[in-house]
């Protein structure tokens, strides 16, 4: 069997998507080729609506208060990101490595989730849930990394801003 023989049994088998068009696809994504025969599609582009999914199937919906709330959602999960990053919570009096570690690892981990979860609603590449993952990242460093609420003659010239090191992108 040759590669034009499988490329024949596949456009047999999933329809001629070429000649399907856009028009086939609902808002969920899937683009319906007739006979039963569904395929997910993911817009590849960014765009700007309301109309996306963001963390769940089918959340917001179409709703423009739901999709107010998702973006909102982004907007302060990104703001604790930078605040977890700028945050002291460990005492610097603390003498027991291993509990001061469990708690740098445990802090590590969900400030990476968080930024994990934003990095996904970015990816619905939505540009109302981008413009709100930056505003959240930018005020979030402007309240809890940068120096205007912040008195730095307070602090030590030894010690840390923060328990956790940058983070990379």
């Amino acid at each position: 069997m040759n590669s034009t023989d499988m490329l024949d049994m596949n456009t047999t088998a999933m329809g001629d998507i070429n000649s399907t068009s856009m028009g086939d696809m609902n808002r969920t994504g899937m683009l319906d080729l007739g006979g039963g025969q569904m395929i997910m599609m993911s817009q590849m582009t960014f765009y700007w609506g309301k109309s996306t999914e963001i963390f769940f199937s089918g959340w917001p919906g179409p709703s423009s208060g739901m999709y107010a709330v998702a973006l909102v959602m982004v907007f302060v999960i990104a703001m604790l990101v930078e605040w977890i990053s700028h945050t002291k919570f460990i005492n610097s009096t603390t003498n027991n490595k291993i509990v001061v570690g469990l708690l740098q690892t445990a802090m590590y981990g969900v400030r990476i989730g968080l930024a994990y979860l934003v990095m996904l609603a970015v990816m619905s590449f939505n540009v109302g849930v981008l413009l709100a993952a930056i505003a959240g990242y930018t005020t979030g460093f402007l309240l809890f990394g940068s120096r205007v609420f912040r008195d730095s003659s307070q602090m030590l010239p030894y010690e840390k801003a923060s328990d956790l090191p940058p983070l990379n992108c």
